[in-house]
């Protein structure tokens, strides 16, 4: 059984949260995580870089000069590729840039990557996180409180106006849900807090 510190939004320690080993894989799934992550950023490639092709660039089919008599560089048309203004030789077009994933190899990795947080004590458990008003100055007392001078991903179960209002303008902070958290956005905090209700969600995804 690990466990997991468990603390109020005033920064006190007020237990522990168990966490059973046999939901901890620690063994095994490095490459699944690589794979995710790389899937991840792929998805996130825009695609749309497109380049025009010789059959796309305006201009005539006429020679610009004849062939040979001039002392110049034999030319056929206007469009070539090794002019300015001509076509782009096998160019960008738009495209999509995502990869498939198993389901079961997202699991793993998404598993691997929570399992290594919870080895490696960077996750703590907060019993809740309500915010009376959505005021970044409330919200920043918060991260005081726990100690969180570099920002931090919170976990919870469910989102509210007044947490995401509170903290969009902070530099180094994102809240996401136990259910849509990504593999990426676990890996890229060092300091992940989690809501009871928000661990008990997680778990119950891995498991």
């Amino acid at each position: 059984m690990s466990k997991v510190p468990v603390k109020n939004i005033k920064g006190d320690s007020v237990g522990d949260f168990d966490v059973a080993d046999n939901l901890l894989v620690l063994d095994k799934g490095d490459h699944a995580v690589h794979e995710a992550v790389v899937a991840y950023q792929a998805a996130q490639r825009a695609g749309t870089a497109s380049t025009k092709s010789k059959s796309e660039v305006n201009g005539s089919g006429k020679k610009p000069w004849k062939q040979k008599g001039l002392g110049r560089a034999r030319a056929g048309y206007k469009q070539s590729n090794v002019w300015r203004g001509g076509y782009v030789a096998h160019g960008p077009k738009p495209r999509d840039y995502s990869k498939k994933m198993n389901k079961s190899t997202a699991r793993l990795a998404f598993a691997r990557a929570f399992s290594a947080k919870v080895e490696q004590g960077d996750i703590t458990v907060i019993d809740e996180l309500i915010l009376s008003a959505p005021k970044t100055k409330e919200f920043t007392a918060v991260l005081k409180n726990l100690g969180l001078d570099r920002g931090a991903l919170f976990i919870v179960d469910e989102t509210s106006d007044n947490l995401l209002l509170a903290t969009r303008n902070i530099q180094n902070v994102e809240v996401a849900t136990a259910k849509l958290v990504n593999i990426y956005q676990l890996l890229r905090y060092k300091n992940v807090i989690v809501t009871k209700a928000g661990m008990e969600a997680l778990l119950e995804r891995i498991g």
